[in-house]
């Protein structure tokens, strides 16, 4: 009994100095694993696997998984790290953590591969409110795809770590998952016969910005009034929350006070980064898919130089140059417009398209499956598909199509513009197969008209008896374009233009 008593004395002074050494709950633990890991997890193959968690300071743990066994110490700040050898796909595995007082076991741990899901509404949009959703939740017992839900924080949760856990897929736990993650991680998991682990990160409304670190945005002169601003939106959101606490006091009939664009946490500038971003890493990665714009649309012009920056800083948080990024391309959505003219939402796609060009990137073009009255559309089976094909040729190295197709080069002709096209496949056609819709030319200082088209192999031309002398040529130019062209694989192709106009978001802040 004394024994006991004394062993249960040295459990409470440990927990209390870990308490106080980093400023945590008392937990019922002398040290504690990541929020990240757990039982049913996805460790990523053939890649070497960091492991980390906080403890007290000068403790050893030792890590045993299959095989191997490594050993961790606990440094001065309260926190430990540890990396496992890669290990091949196939059995699962229980990962053992030990110290001489404490054993914690994770157990049924695929290894396999590991993606992670992020951006905004669209990509946290749960698969019980998609297209079809009783029948695809009856339908997805995938026991070997595993799900991780992080949990949304706000100011008020510490940065250190994430909340979550990871389950089975199946009727039970895909329905509240990200559709797009769960379409993807099922036809990758279908195709590749491996473990696939999907962790959903997303906020709906967050822009760019939220999802990049303070330093990023401080030193670029173009970002860093992002930053700047923070301090007036945490007065407003604090002057917000005495205002609700004195109408709460006063058991008002009146209507709670309204809650304020500015003081949407979710928007601002490095939140999310810093809350739901940082703490993930360096958990290992096969690569991420992404899908938000539609909150920076009115600044369009700025996503140019914005997403490739957020791109490189993910990049470097896990320290991988080449981590796969692959995105969405905004969706058509809004009325669609009986005569050409200007769009923010154009622009944004555009700032898409021309991150192709940094590398390890693809973009799944979504434009033939939105919904004019719905930004949340619920068709995301083709979304997570073309995503699928991305990976699958991208990072996976199959010889699938993945694009529709794209724009390599413009020629004048007799009777109008010639577009010579990139993964054209066997030959081009429209959705609908009537005549190209979605063309406009307009001459070199004028304004656009809408354009005929004929296909003809991997060419287009477009011509417009309204433009005798036609140099520029745009097509699925607005919100919600009647964009009809496709390949053979029947993937639609991207918005562009070939000017290179001002455009409206250009002084956009």
């Amino acid at each position: 009994m004394h024994i006991l008593i004394r062993h249960f004395c040295v459990m409470l002074q440990h927990m209390f100095v870990l308490s106080v050494v980093l400023g945590y709950a008392v937990s019922v633990y002398a040290f504690e694993v990541a929020g990240i890991f757990g039982d049913h997890m996805v460790l990523q193959a053939e890649s070497p696997i960091p492991v980390w968690g906080t403890g007290i300071p000068g403790e050893t743990l030792t890590l045993s998984i299959g095989d191997q066994t490594v050993r961790a110490v606990v440094n001065d700040t309260g926190r430990w790290h540890a990396e496992l050898a890669p290990i091949p796909p196939g059995r699962a595995y229980t990962l053992d953590i030990a110290t001489p007082d404490q054993v914690v076991s994770l157990t049924d741990v695929l290894v396999g591969d590991v993606w992670l899901c992020s951006g905004q509404s669209n990509m946290q949009w749960t698969l019980e409110k998609s297209m079809n959703s009783s029948e695809e939740i009856a339908g997805s017992d995938y026991p070997q795809v595993r799900l991780f839900l992080v949990e949304q924080a706000s100011l008020d949760d510490p940065p250190h770590d994430v909340r979550g856990a990871w389950v089975r897929c199946g009727p039970e736990t895909a329905g509240s998952f990200s559709a797009i993650g769960y379409f993807f991680g099922r036809e990758l998991h279908t195709q590749l016969k491996t473990p696939i682990g999907l962790i959903a990160n997303a906020w709906g409304g967050s822009s760019a910005e939220a999802w990049m670190p303070r330093r990023a945005l401080l030193d670029d002169p173009q970002f860093a009034y992002l930053v700047e601003g923070l301090p007036a939106r945490q007065a407003a959101l604090e002057a917000y929350r005495k205002e609700l606490q004195a109408w709460e006091a006063s058991g008002s009939k009146d209507p709670a006070p309204r809650w304020p664009r500015e003081v949407r946490q979710f928007k601002w500038a490095t939140m999310l980064y810093d809350r739901m971003l940082e703490p993930l890493a360096p958990y290992a990665l096969r690569g991420v898919i992404w899908y938000q714009g539609e909150e920076n649309t009115s600044r369009a012009y700025q996503y140019r130089r914005l997403f490739p920056a957020l791109i490189g800083e993910w990049r470097r948080l896990w320290d991988r140059d080449d981590l796969p990024f692959l995105f969405v391309q905004l969706t058509s959505f809004h009325k669609r417009e009986s005569e050409p003219g200007d769009s923010q939402w154009a622009e944004l796609r555009e700032a898409q398209f021309m991150t192709l060009s940094v590398p390890h990137t693809a973009m799944a073009v979504t434009i033939d499956v939105g919904d004019a009255d719905n930004i949340h559309p619920t068709n995301k089976q083709v979304v997570g598909y073309r995503l699928a094909l991305a990976a699958l040729a991208k990072v996976y190295g199959r010889d699938v199509e993945y694009s529709g197709p794209t724009l390599r080069s413009v020629t004048k002709v007799d009777d109008g513009i010639r577009l010579t096209m990139d993964h054209a496949g066997e030959g081009m056609s429209t959705l609908d197969g009537l005549p190209p819709r979605g063309f406009e030319v307009a001459a070199s200082d004028g304004p656009y008209h809408w354009a005929q088209a004929r296909i003809e192999g991997d060419t287009i031309t477009v011509w417009s008896d309204q433009v005798p002398d036609p140099a520029t040529v745009r097509y699925g130019w607005s919100d919600n374009p009647d964009a009809t062209l496709i390949n053979t694989a029947g993937i639609p192709a991207s918005p562009f233009r070939t000017d290179d106009r001002p455009g409206i978001t250009r002084d956009s802040h």
